[in-house]
């Protein structure tokens, strides 16, 4: 009788034993998946396309000679930047929000080569345009777009201003640039000493004769990203 009553006494020992057991593996699982859940990357937050363009920051527009330009192409019979062209070629890729670096005080030429000059002579003096254009919620941005045509080797001091103007540390910058062959030069270590505790991407340079067929470049380019 002993013997019977000490076998049911382990059979439920065991029972309860197991049970516990069931009941405790839930929570380990549930505490796993809490931790993946932390450590998995979020997704895509807001994207903000800036872009400077000469065209929109000189006055006398409609005189332009846009065939002669090596920033200005027409489309649909507007002059266009070459810049803005590719922003909006990203901006239908990605669905970002467009922003124009446009400064307060415009050039007062409308001759490419006086313009370049204008704004070589600002960068020789590091010369910092007041932006007429500023983002309003910067912070709801994750990942900005910067475009800019390469002036002598340089970026418009406008877009030094737009960098200085915001903290975009933590953020991913993306530099795009237009030229008429001379690629990025120093302008994306440029961009790298102005925001330090930024991303700065892998950028994109298209070649000014290049500019209006460069759709399929573009999205290449971004599918990389």
């Amino acid at each position: 009788m002993k013997k019977i009553l000490f076998s049911i006494l382990i059979a439920a020992m065991a029972i309860g034993f197991a049970g516990c057991v069931q009941q405790a593996e839930p929570s380990g699982n549930d505490n796993q998946q809490e931790q993946t859940q932390k450590q998995s990357p979020k997704k895509d937050g807001k994207v903000l396309i800036a872009y400077f363009s000469r065209v929109g920051n000189f006055q006398e527009e409609d005189n332009v000679d846009a065939v002669a330009s090596a920033s200005v192409q027409v489309v649909d019979g507007q002059h266009e930047g070459n810049t803005k062209i590719i922003a909006d070629m990203i901006e239908e890729e990605t669905g970002g929000d467009l922003f124009f670096i446009e400064m307060e005080d415009k050039y007062q030429t409308d001759d490419y080569d006086g313009f370049v000059d204008s704004a070589q002579s600002e960068g020789s003096q590091g010369v910092r345009p007041t932006l007429a254009s500023h983002v309003e919620d910067m912070e709801s941005y994750d990942t900005i777009y910067l475009g800019f045509p390469n002036w002598w080797f340089d970026m418009p001091m406008a877009v030094y201003s737009f960098l200085e103007e915001y903290d975009l540390s933590g953020k991913t910058i993306v530099p795009f640039c237009t030229s008429g062959g001379s690629g990025f030069s120093d302008t994306l270590a440029a961009i790298k000493e102005a925001q330090p505790q930024a991303n700065v991407t892998e950028g994109l340079h298209i070649y000014q004769d290049d500019v209006p067929s460069a759709g399929d470049e573009v999205r290449e380019w971004l599918n990389r990203l």
